[in-house]
């Protein structure tokens, strides 16, 4: 397998998504600003998105992929493998109908109660109300759209899937271009936008599926054998998933009684640490599961915990720079980023605090993004389900201890530490099971990058002082402070990194045809 190919595929359409995406908030942060309305649509925006993550993303696949994957190089081979797909999608589709009109009807009181500090603004949360009831069939759509990537993830077709939220950035961008006049109708207009996107996500997905010859029948839902398997497997996963959800929603909850804006400032900085994570740690994690369950299955643990180590040094060489360049640079990069229009120069620096907080999870998000298929593989989704349940316990706890002292500055710092809480969790219970364990050559593989993120956190605070007022500077003068800071990081970091050892040598030579592999 080649997982840095295979990395390239997702993590460069996923940069594309996230391309759009930063045009699409860097527009919506000068038309929308830090106001009232952005905090309405952000929190519409945030539901159907927990769900999505809760029926699709991370649990469905958990669930389906091995599974699939498991037929698809069995005996029975592809005939088999769209029968069961088929006989999944039978439960799936009335499954997504009937949460949706549920949700639909009673959005008042779900909106009530992860949004209670809207609640003495009728005007605010009636915005809320409905906006959320425009974005939530955004949850049907985007799930069907997890089933069919699934099952181009099983087959390692992985473009299609990697770019498709690519569109949903393209129809959002489009309703903020279509109704630039800020408050409300801009609001209104991203609601729509988002389950236009959707749509868009669907057609392209079951397209590609269909190119690929699985073409899928509509069944009657029955229990048959393989789907009860799928529910042994998947309602475990569901459980996990709903726990990080639930954890999510906690966090609306508690910003949402945060001054107004503090939605906003959230969303921006999560925006920013979200492009690594996505780049990199979901990149790696769609990558390396059906390949782990591959060897899983033919009995080859060994090869499956060799692609789970090179999947953490590689991850490691990559985020470890990212989180720290995002500590250092967080302000002067909201700034130059978002900046404008009817987010101020305040907002900016509230902003970047955030992110410089958030970011120190980094790499422990991206660990668990890379460690969890080891158990998902395996069939295992009930590990993860407990250690999600211990860290929900204390996001709740820690919550409620920092934020009446430090504010949003304190449900950032929980985040972070509850994001490293799950990861050691993670890695500890899979060593002592003996699947897999981080190997003397790997932790100083990792110590050495650590030292090369160091040295390029100098060079990005020399240029950040260099370069200060750049950042709030013209449009011109912004996107050359950026480039800077970025060329510079990148030269030192991977300098220092291929000179002190901290990445694969004789790989990169490889890669830049200088020498045969050894």
């Amino acid at each position: 397998m080649n997982l840095i190919k295979s990395m390239g595929t997702i993590g460069g359409l996923t940069m594309v998504s996230r391309v759009f995406g930063f045009a699409r908030e860097m527009l919506m942060s000068r038309i929308m600003g830090a106001s009232g309305a952005a905090d309405a649509f952000l929190v519409a925006f945030r539901l159907p998105n927990t769900f999505r993550r809760l029926f699709g993303e991370g649990a469905f696949s958990a669930g389906f992929v091995p599974l699939f994957s498991q037929r698809f190089h069995g005996p029975g081979g592809m005939a088999e493998a769209k029968r069961f797909s088929e006989e999944v999608l039978a439960f799936f589709i009335p499954t997504l109908l009937l949460f949706t009109l549920l949700f639909e009807v009673a959005m008042p009181l779900f909106v009530w109660a992860i949004a209670s500090g809207y609640a003495d603004e009728p005007e605010k949360f009636a915005l809320t109300v409905f906006l959320s009831r425009i974005t939530f069939p955004y949850l049907l759509l985007i799930s069907l759209v997890s089933f069919f990537s699934g099952i181009m993830n099983s087959l390692t077709k992985f473009a299609a899937a990697a770019f498709a939220p690519a569109l949903l950035n393209v129809a959002m961008l489009i309703a903020l271009l279509i109704v630039p006049t800020g408050g409300v109708a801009s609001a209104t207009a991203l609601a729509v936008g988002v389950t236009a996107g959707g749509v868009l996500q669907l057609v392209l997905l079951w397209h590609t599926a269909r190119r690929e010859g699985v073409s899928l029948k509509l069944r009657r839902p029955r229990m048959t054998p393989g789907v009860k398997q799928f529910f042994i497997v998947v309602i475990p996963a569901t459980l996990g998933a709903g726990v990080y959800q639930i954890s999510q929603l906690i966090d609306t909850f508690f910003a949402t009684r945060l001054p107004e804006g503090s939605m906003s400032y959230l969303n921006y900085s999560d925006r920013l640490n979200q492009l690594p994570l996505s780049v990199i740690g979901t990149a790696l994690g769609t990558a390396i599961l059906p390949h782990i369950s591959r060897f899983i299955a033919k009995g080859e643990p060994e090869e499956a915990a060799r692609v789970q180590a090179q999947a953490v040094d590689l991850s490691m060489l990559l985020c470890l720079p990212a989180a720290l360049a995002l500590a250092v640079v967080a302000g002067p990069l909201v700034s130059a980023m978002f900046q404008g229009g009817r987010f101020t120069a305040e907002d900016a620096l509230i902003t970047g605090h955030v992110l410089a907080i958030v970011a120190s999870g980094l790499p422990a998000y991206v660990l668990v993004k890379v460690i969890t298929p080891g158990f998902y593989a395996r069939e295992d989704t009930k590990t993860p389900v407990k250690t999600a349940g211990i860290v929900l316990l204390a996001n709740i706890v820690l919550n409620f201890a920092l934020i009446p002292l430090f504010g949003i500055y304190g449900l950032a710092a929980v985040i972070s530490f509850c994001s490293w809480l799950n990861a050691a969790m993670l890695y500890v219970i899979l060593n002592r099971r003996g699947h897999f364990r981080i190997e003397a050559w790997l932790w100083g593989r990792i110590a050495r990058q650590f030292v090369a993120a160091l040295a390029m956190a100098g060079a990005l605070f020399v240029v950040r002082e260099m370069l200060a007022g750049w950042f709030d500077g013209s449009v011109v003068e912004r996107l050359a402070g950026v480039v800077a800071l970025v060329g510079v990081g990148g030269a030192v970091y991977f300098i220092v990194a291929f000179l002190v050892g901290g990445m694969d040598r004789n790989a990169i030579l490889v890669l830049m045809r200088k020498k045969k592999a050894v």
